[in-house]
């Protein structure tokens, strides 16, 4: 029903590009956003960006995610957790100077190591160092927790995370509000998700677990993919993973790659695009969970998977 309910949407964007009439659905979300946050106390939405495995587009998908978010008026933070192959700065054409690695050493503050983009999201680039947080000090954990306070005024942080299922990769997933698990339709990749899911789920209470399909010639095949993962999780794993939507295999994706630059701003009318902008739409009418703590309720569950680790 979700692939049939995206399908739909697409065309119905389709059409309002067609009269002209972006303009008017984007300045409508906007105000419909800045109606509801009058009436709420905000909270930073925490949502990690995962995948079983390397190669399936997990980087790009939250480049253009990020970006799409903050155009329906969200204030985003996106924070590049992939220790390996740390490359959102690259994705985007930018060269940092700082990362979080000089602020654990207490060189820089927090504040200091964002980055301010021209595409309305800020960004923590290349978070070489972020395995040190696990063997800090109290004092020094103490100092980074209240660096965090800096970090106030996002509505969402978006972490991406490195690929497999090692320890650092599970301590930026578990402790966040929502996990996206990005897969596509190789065999390969959905045996990897699944593994990803599982290796959630046995940590216990997490995060709820969304489902993008990446890469996919058609609705069909990714209804199939979805329908898949979805099934054999609640089966063997008793995990209720919601699938969020999927994404269009398109030349203009690797051009974009290429170019550096998102291709929801190089290609805004792709149908990537439009597919980046309708799972944009559900995370941010997605109700958040009263419970969430935040940017520093999140490092601080980090800090504690991190010790109980070391022990």
């Amino acid at each position: 029903m979700e692939q049939l309910d995206q399908a739909s949407n697409l065309r119905k964007i389709a059409r309002e590009l067609e009269r002209g009439g972006a303009a008017v659905l984007e300045r409508e979300t906007v105000e419909h956003q800045m109606q509801e946050e009058q009436q709420a106390p905000q909270t930073t939405r925490i949502i990690s960006v995962t995948s079983g495995k390397g190669g399936v587009g997990k980087t790009t998908v939250s480049v253009n995610l990020a970006i799409s978010l903050a155009r329906t008026g969200k204030k985003v933070l996106l924070f590049d957790g992939d220790l390996g192959l740390a490359n959102i700065n690259v994705l985007l054409g930018i060269i940092p100077e700082h990362n979080i690695y000089e602020v654990l050493k207490g060189r820089k503050r927090l504040q200091d190591i964002i980055i301010k983009t021209s595409y309305g999201i800020d960004i923590i680039a290349g978070a070489n160092g972020i395995s040190q947080l696990a063997n800090l000090s109290e004092q020094q954990r103490e100092n980074f927790l209240h660096g965090l306070q800096e970090l106030s005024g996002y509505d969402i942080m978006l972490i991406d995370t490195g690929a497999g299922v090692g320890a650092n990769v599970i301590g930026l997933v578990l402790p966040a509000d929502e996990i996206l698990v990005i897969t596509t339709p190789e065999p390969t990749a959905i045996t990897d998700a699944y593994g990803m899911i599982k290796s959630v789920v046995s940590h216990g209470p997490s995060g709820k677990i969304k489902l993008i399909v990446n890469r996919v010639p058609d609705a069909g095949e990714a209804k199939l993919v979805a329908d898949r993962l979805i099934s054999i999780s609640n089966q063997f794993l008793k995990a209720r993973v919601e699938n969020l939507g999927f994404i269009f295999e398109e030349a203009s994706v690797q051009k974009s790659i290429r170019s550096q630059r998102p291709y929801v701003v190089l290609y805004p009318a792709a149908k990537s695009s439009a597919c980046i902008k309708h799972i944009a739409a559900r995370l941010v009418n997605a109700p958040l969970e009263e419970d969430s703590a935040g940017i520093y309720g999140f490092f601080q569950k980090f800090l504690n998977l991190g010790s109980r680790r070391e022990e």
